[in-house]
This record gives structure tokens, sequence and C-alpha cells, in this order.
């Protein structure tokens, strides 16, 4: 499982032209599974972006988590972070879980960031053409893979 985590100052995901869900200052969530995801990947990656502390203390320094910075969360499924890029110019997404298996992991996912956060987290649609729009703050931007621990 992957992850793409931005701090940003505010985000916003579309569908079909219209507003679905916003968030002012915290974290936009991309999230990739893959086949091989258990309810493990999700429980590590839940657990790590909810204790990360990269927001910025009265000194300036990335010091408070998320939590400490009463900031926002929001979550957005994102198969493509797992494409294969090494041959052609098409990229292959074989890795990228079916959606049979990836829709239960991303909604137990947000169940358990929930859980960990006991704040309501923003989402997208899981499927769905979506535009989102981000202001990122810093920038700050850090990718996390479960297979990485």
């Amino acid at each position: 499982m992957r992850a793409v985590i931005q701090r940003v100052a505010n985000a916003s995901v579309a569908i079909g032209g219209k507003q679905y869900s916003a968030i002012g200052k915290g974290l936009l969530l991309l999230l990739g599974i893959e086949e091989e995801d258990e309810t493990s990947d999700a429980d590590y990656l839940a657990t790590k972006i909810h204790g990360m502390r990269i927001f910025s203390d009265e000194e300036g320094k990335m010091n408070l988590s998320h939590v400490e910075a009463k900031a926002d969360l929001m979550v957005v499924s994102q198969f493509t972070l797992h494409a294969l890029t090494a041959k052609g110019n098409r990229p292959s997404f074989i890795k990228a879980a079916r959606p049979e298996k990836a829709i239960p992991l991303y909604n137990y996912f947000i169940d358990k960031l929930h859980s960990l956060t006991q704040k309501d987290i923003q989402t997208g649609v899981f499927g769905e053409d979506m535009k989102i729009a981000l202001v990122n703050d810093g920038p700050v931007t850090i990718v996390m893979d479960s297979r990485e621990k």
C-alpha cells in the first residue's frame, strides 16, 4: 500500500463539476492499493501517518502531528501510484488491486484513520473521475510504502 502525503493549506475534490469534499489546513492522502495488500498494510500506514510530525511548531520546525496542529484529513484513492513504467511509454497498472479487493481496503484505511483520530475524514469516491485542487503547504510531500517498514 502506498500513500502520498501532502501537507496542504486547503484541498478539495470535485466530481462531475461539483464539489464533493474539502478541507482547510491538513493532510491530503493519496492512497494506492496493490493486490498483495492486507489490512495490516492499512494499519501500518494509518498509524504512521497519524503520528507523523510534519506541521510547524512556534519555532517553525516540523514538530507537530496533525492532531496537535488541529489539521483536517482527506483520503483519495489513486491506483496510478502502482504504475510500472520500466517498459515502453504506456504505464502498466497490473500491480494495482482490482476494485473488489481495493474498495474494502480503502474503506478499512479510512475507518482505521477515523478510529485513531476521532475526526471526520473527507474523501473522494473510489473509481470516479475526480478533480483535485490543492495548495501544497511548504511544499511538504512525503511518499510512504507499507512494504518499506
